[in-house]
C-alpha cells in the first residue's frame, strides 16, 4: 500500500487543500493529513479545532487519515513508516520555500521524497491566510472553504 503524508497547519483547511488531497489520492492508496502544531506562529484555530474542521471537511473522502504532530516532520514520517511527502505549490514563490524544506527533510532523512502538486486554477492563489483576512473583513468565502469552515471563521470573527 502506497501512503503519503500531506503536512501543514491547515489554519483552516481550504478548498485548495482538499483539491490537493483529491489529486494525491489518484497517486497513492492512502493520504495522511498531518496537522502541525506550529512553533513559529499563532494559529487562529487551536489544534483540536483544526483537526475537527479537517475531519468534517473531508467526510465522504475515502482512504485518508487526519492526525496531528509536533516536532520534525521527518520524525513523524519515521514513526508512521511513510517516506513520501505531498506539498501543494501555487506560485513560483512557493516553490523556493518548499524546495528548501524538501531539501532539509532529505538531509535529515535520506529516504524522504517530496512530491509537489499544483491545485486547480480555481485555487491557484488561495491560502489560509488570505481566506482568514477576507472572512475577517466580511468578504464572501463561499467557494473558498467548506461550509463548516466558513461557519467556524464567521463565529471566530464575531467574537
Amino acid at each position: 500500500m502506497k501512503r503519503a503524508i500531506y503536512p501543514g497547519t491547515f489554519d483552516p483547511i481550504t478548498n485548495g487543500h482538499i483539491d490537493i488531497i483529491k489529486r494525491a489520492l489518484k497517486l497513492f492508496d492512502e493520504i495522511i493529513i498531518a496537522i502541525a502544531e506550529p512553533r513559529h506562529k499563532k494559529p487562529l484555530f487551536d489544534l483540536q479545532e483544526r483537526i475537527y474542521l479537517a475531519k468534517e471537511s473531508l467526510k465522504g473522502i475515502n482512504n485518508i487519515q487526519v492526525l496531528s504532530f509536533d516536532g520534525l516532520l521527518v520524525d513523524f514520517c519515521k514513526k508512521l513508516n511513510v517516506s513520501i511527502v505531498i506539498r501543494g505549490i501555487r506560485a513560483v514563490s512557493d516553490f523556493d520555500y518548499e524546495f528548501q524544506i524538501a531539501w532539509m527533510n532529505r538531509k535529515l532523512l535520506s529516504d524522504i521524497e517530496t512530491i509537489f502538486l499544483m491545485p486547480s486554477e480555481d485555487y491557484f492563489f488561495l491560502s489560509s491566510s488570505l481566506v482568514k483576512e477576507v472572512a475577517m473583513l466580511g468578504g464572501n468565502i463561499d467557494n473558498l472553504v467548506p461550509p463548516i469552515v466558513k461557519k467556524a471563521l464567521l463565529d471566530k470573527f464575531k467574537k
